[in-house]
């Protein structure tokens, strides 16, 4: 899978595009290309043949007349030759501007194709071959034309009669709207192909990366802005008036922003506007409304920076929000897991690879699957090996019987076993193009170093829950069909305890996404539990004239869930949701939470999924009962989290588009700490003014102490990395390190090593070192014992 130039790849792409829907402008091209070449040979052969009798000719040249004729016939077929080629450059020249037109749609997938082939910079099991992906590009290629319209139709069948007139406007219209839909549903295969394949935590991180990298293609996205929001410095060195609403961090944000002179106003009009900039901070979701004033008109990208500096923590819904408006609402919206649609893209030569999650038993879905097809243990055409120690040979004759006999096989658990893995299955899996057509293989593993060959070939699957509410809600209702709830005889009481059911076990899910304000431990619900659970709660509805909500409550909440928990209070939490859905308010439409009433029982499994879609609130804290203020934490941590991973997506080297390059940021990243970086307080100095040793002092005197050493590590290192971008010393492998920390507003290792622990970033973390020595230096002009000390601003804070 050798990597090409971004330009190269969309060549070969556009090629693909064409041939598709201008059949007969790339069979043009293929005989101009073939003509050419022909004309080349006919010249060398002439050429050949002249240089030969003119070597082999006796006696007077101008005497010899077959070497004058010959000489007349090729200077008349050169000639021709020539003629013909000015004709088909101007032929080539008007293939070419008809080509272009479709330019748009293989721009797309090759910028498609060079973020995917990134991604494994965030987990090592993204690895996607480039013959899958072209694979996916013309599947999407082929989507459009299940939507087309007439009038694309019509455009299609006057584009194969081959005529090169110029187009009117009407039919440039028409073309248009046809490369838009090419465009969007090839990238959209193409994402759709890669996020099945992806962990919850990434896909987000995913669009947006390709939404920024459209916009960077396009030349509308400003480097500077764009460095801006993945890093959010901050600048201080002024009181924050608004201290009353807005934290000194926003503020330090906002200063930094004012650099630019797009928002140069920004600081001024926060004060001067503030009751209106107040009451959209304030909103519980201030990335859906307008900014005040003149501010409302920037782009959705430039609104992004003034969120990312006030409201940090609404973040990922910002993006999302920004994702959708450029993208569509399908990109955003996680699809469920779906082994049917995705078994769509594998065939003999292309393996099934699902990614393993706690509670994921993907045998049974692919059982349920085989038995579609008539395939299974009982009819002796499935084969299941769960490896591990001495289990080799069994999978090896399992794969192999299947190669030659076309049955399926699933091996399991392959990252057990990395040697064999690495070695026997990982040339197995290279070279399946002789296997039976009927041949299925499927491979599970947990996240692993698995060799990247065998990554690339397969089509990989997750099936974790999604992320939110709704999502879950959905997902876990999914597979409980209308033949299930006619099997009981009471249908609508079983669709009710089954909503609250399917609600209660999103809930708990989601809740571990807030911390320990969530759960106090981490506990593997999984999908088992809910099906289970609605088995019982059919069984007893059978033998029981009236709902037995207190022994439902005590299964569901004591033995099938409760059987994970161990804390008394996570219990005691279980039991409680089990009190508010378990009972018969929920068979009468009462609300589940303010705003959300429980769907009538009496619809159709779809219809209820259709009333979710369309009345379910947007989920917030006040849904799993916590405070608004509740999300705050993890929404914050979320945010750095995805624009940290974005980073590590970016080019290592120089920027372009006028942005500062990697070189550039760590200097003035460098000159910045030396100039503001304090000197830190003198021990001697320290020790003449003591008069007694209290234990306070101790505690001052040892910080002091932890404080010069680390800013001697700093000022130590940072000169001899000054030195060596000068270029009077010899770069060293410390430096570079040094360097791209810097560069990417990390905290180097060698500070790491001599600090306190962080998790800040460079920024950050170098304006609380500035506090931390501030606090020290008030102490040592009196070294009396402080009326208030920082406690958190101390190496030692137990001491």
């Amino acid at each position: 899978n050798f990597m090409i130039t971004l330009d190269g790849l969309q060549e070969q792409l556009l090629a693909l595009v064409v041939k598709k829907e201008r059949p007969d402008l790339e069979e043009q091209k293929m005989e101009l290309i073939e003509q050419q070449n022909g004309f080349k040979l006919k010249l060398k052969e002439l050429e050949d043949e002249l240089l030969y009798r003119l070597a082999s000719s006796q006696g007077d040249i101008l005497a010899d007349v077959s070497l004058i004729e010959g000489l007349e016939r090729a200077k008349v077929t050169s000639n021709d030759i020539n003629a013909k080629a000015v004709v088909a450059q101007q032929t080539e020249a008007e293939i070419a501007q008809s080509r272009k037109v479709y330019v748009p749609v293989a721009a797309r997938g090759a910028l498609t194709y060079f973020l995917i082939d990134q991604m494994w910079c965030l987990d090592h099991m993204y690895r996607f071959s480039m013959t899958n992906m072209v694979a996916s590009f013309c599947k999407g290629m082929d989507a459009a034309d299940t939507v087309m319209t007439e009038a694309e139709k019509a455009d299609n069948k006057r584009a194969a009669k081959g005529k090169s007139e110029v187009l009117e406007e009407g039919e440039k219209d028409e073309l248009e709207v046809r490369v838009a839909r090419l465009v969007n549903t090839a990238c959209y295969e193409c994402v759709a192909y890669v996020s099945q394949g992806l962990f919850e935590r990434h896909k987000l991180i995913f669009i947006c990366q390709l939404c920024f990298r459209i916009l960077a293609h396009a030349g509308t996205l400003q480097p500077e802005f764009f460095d801006f929001l993945l890093r959010a410095p901050v600048e201080t060195g002024s009181d924050n008036p608004l201290s009353e609403w807005m934290d000194d961090r926003s503020w330090a944000t906002v200063q930094a922003l004012k650099q630019f002179e797009l928002y140069e106003r920004l600081p001024d009009e926060l004060v001067g506007s503030a009751k209106r900039f107040r009451e959209w901070y304030e909103l519980d979701r201030p990335e859906e409304s307008p900014l005040p004033g003149d501010w409302k008109k920037l782009s959705a990208f430039q609104t992004l920076l003034i969120i990312r500096a006030l409201r940090p923590d609404r973040m990922t819904e910002a993006l999302t929000i920004f994702a959708r408006d450029m993208m569509g609402q399908k990109y955003v919206t996680s699809k469920a897991f779906d082994l049917v649609k995705s078994f769509e893209d594998a065939n003999s030569a292309t393996p099934v690879f699902f990614i393993l999650s706690p509670g994921v038993n993907p045998v049974r879905d692919t059982e349920r699957l085989a038995k579609t097809y008539k395939v299974g243990i009982e009819h002796g055409n499935f084969g299941l090996v769960s490896l591990g120690q001495g289990q080799e040979p069994v999978a090896e004759k399992v794969v192999q019987a299947g190669y030659m006999g076309g049955s399926w096989a699933f091996l399991q658990n392959i990252h057990l076993t990395p040697k064999w893995t690495g070695s026997w299955l990982d040339k197995r899996c290279d070279d399946l193009s002789a296997a039976h057509p009927d041949f299925r293989l499927f491979l599970s593993a947990e996240p692993a170093k698995l060799p990247v060959n065998l990554l690339q070939v397969c089509v990989k699957l997750t099936n974790e829950p999604p992320e939110g509410l709704k999502p879950n809600l959905l997902k876990n209702l999914a597979p409980f069909t209308d033949d299930f709830f006619d099997a009981s005889a009471k249908p609508g009481e079983l669709k009710s305890i089954v909503f609250g059911l399917s609600l209660f076990h999103a809930v708990i899910l989601e809740r571990k996404k807030f911390g320990p304000q969530g759960w106090n431990r981490n506990y593997p619900f999984n999908t088992g539990d809910l099906s289970s659970c609605a088995q019982v709660a059919m069984n007893y509805l059978e033998s029981n004239p009236k709902i037995p909500w207190d022994d439902l409550k005590y299964i569901f909440g004591e033995i099938m869930y409760g059987g994970h928990v161990t804390d008394f209070f996570d219990r005691i939490l279980v039991s409680t949701y089990l009190d508010a859905y378990m009972k018969d308010d929920i068979l009468e439409g009462a609300d589940i939470y303010p705003g959300f009433p429980s769907p009538p029982n009496a619809l159709s499994t779809k219809d209820i999924r259709e009333v979710l879609e369309a009345t379910m609130p947007q989920e917030s804290p006040i849904a799993f009962g916590l405070h608004p203020n509740a999300e705050i934490g993890f929404r914050m941590k979320q945010a750095e989290t995805i624009f940290l991973n974005i980073r590590e997506l970016q080019p290592r080297s120089g920027g372009g588009s006028g942005g500062m390059s990697a070189l550039d940021k760590a200097k003035a990243a460098l000159d910045d700490m030396v100039e503001k970086m304090p000197e830190a307080p003198d021990m001697l100095e320290v020790l003449e003014k003591l008069e007694e040793r209290t234990p306070f002092v101790n505690v001052f005197l040892q910080e002091i102490e932890r404080l010069g050493v680390l800013q001697e590590e700093i000022l130590a290192s940072l000169a001899e990395l000054d030195l060596g971008l000068r270029g009077d010393l010899q770069m060293s492998e410390r430096m570079e390190s040094l360097q791209a920390a810097l560069a990417e507003d990390r905290v180097p290792d060698t500070w790491t090593a001599k600090a306190y622990p962080s998790k800040r970033t460079l920024g950050t973390w170098f304006l609380n070192l500035l506090e931390r020595n501030r606090q020290l230096s008030d102490w040592t002009v009196d070294t009396t014992l402080p009326k208030v000390t920082w406690l958190s601003g101390l190496f030692n804070p137990q001491s």
